[in-house]
């Protein structure tokens, strides 16, 4: 019998908001227990950085490798944070899953962007790091996204169909069917533009509940202008970020469309675009599910849930349910696939991602 080993995983996402951190033991049966996490909000002069890093402009590689180190800083004192209160040595954990902060994601180029330090981050913690998780199912003809459906397998699979859909700045769903095989894809934008919105007009870095949302009106010509980009109806595997859904992708539509609008009706009308998008992938490519589990921030936007709910008629609830806060599934997903590169374990999903075959994911960087 294999003794338990601990990893880190890390994940700072599309919403760029934070790191969130997860110390995850791996039993001899190879399922992962929580043991304990954290998280810490970036700073703002960082969020800004990396978020201006997702469009062209001057001195983009400086700027770049400037904001990882700052960031794999970030990611070295949440680590330290989960050592310290579990009272353990750096020796004690086999490995931290980094996954970085993408800023550009071209599958069609043939490649992706996750800004991160990993030797640093290796330096700082003195513990091996596994990084560029994306990279090796790109360059076997994937998208390198979304990875985590094989680990929501692992975690939720059941006797019944499910998907678990994850609402972070983007959302991504897995399709976990008892009798059909694993998929799963990006949607659309979730929490992202919403975001931005709030952001511009209240200075405030989300819509808490989905409060500000449901104190508009959706504009049905503004929904469906945005609903009418062709990405939506493109068949998977697809995946998406920043390069396609920006703030002036949402500007033009809205000059286009609603000139003059207020800003809470085009903030309901970003709900309702997540909504019905989510919905309607759903609908056409996971029909008779059962049930849809929630991770993520968005989790916590009840109205956008309630949206979602509405649409397909079944529930729709927080992963918390099974006993799994929603905001620790995706680090905790990024420790699993840390743990598989360790184990020489091929991680990646190929009917998910479009890639010809399995492939190992992950860089090793020794402590």
């Amino acid at each position: 019998m294999s003794q338990p080993e601990l990893y880190i995983g890390l994940m700072s996402g599309t919403s760029t908001d934070g790191v969130d951190a997860v110390l995850a033991r791996f039993d001899h049966n190879q399922t992962p227990v929580i043991v304990d996490a954290a998280s810490c909000e970036l700073p703002p002069s960082l969020r800004q950085q990396l978020l201006d890093l997702n469009r062209p402009g001057d001195n983009e590689l400086e700027r770049a490798n400037v904001a990882a180190i700052e960031l794999t800083h970030c990611y070295a004192s949440v680590c330290h944070r989960l050592l310290e209160r579990q009272h353990l040595a750096a020796s004690s954990v086999r490995a931290i899953g980094a996954h970085g902060q993408t800023v550009r994601h071209r599958p069609e180029l043939g490649f992706t962007i996750q800004l991160n330090a990993p030797a640093l981050l290796a330096e700082l913690t003195n513990i091996a790091v596994i990084a560029d998780f994306r990279s090796r199912d790109i360059a076997a003809g994937g998208q390198g996204a979304p990875l985590v459906p094989s680990v929501h397998h692992g975690l939720f699979a059941c006797e019944r169909p499910r998907v678990i859909l994850n609402l972070g700045g983007i959302a991504n769903i897995s399709i976990l069917h008892p009798t059909q095989p694993l998929r799963g894809f990006d949607t659309g934008p979730a929490s992202m533009l919403m975001d931005y919105w709030i952001g511009k007009h209240q200075g405030l870095p989300y819509d808490a509940s989905g409060a500000w949302a449901s104190s508009g009106k959706a504009i049905p010509t503004l929904l469906d202008a945005m609903l009418a980009e062709p990405w939506f109806s493109l068949a998977p595997p697809k995946s998406t970020g920043r390069d396609l859904f920006h703030a002036n992708w949402l500007e033009h539509h809205i000059a286009q469309h609603a000139p003059n609008a207020s800003p809470e009706d085009i903030q309901a009308t970003l709900l309702e675009l997540t909504a019905q998008s989510i919905s309607q992938a759903i609908q056409r490519y996971a029909a008779g599910t059962e049930e849809v589990l929630v991770c993520g921030g968005g989790a916590f936007n009840h109205a956008l849930l309630l949206r979602i709910t509405q649409f397909l008629g079944v529930p729709v609830h927080s992963t918390e349910a099974l006993g799994l806060h929603p905001q620790h599934v995706e680090a905790l997903a990024f420790a699993w696939l840390a743990h598989a590169h360790v184990h020489d374990t091929k991680a990646n999903a190929p009917a998910v991602t479009g890639a010809r075959h399995a492939v190992m994911l992950g860089a090793y960087y020794p402590a």
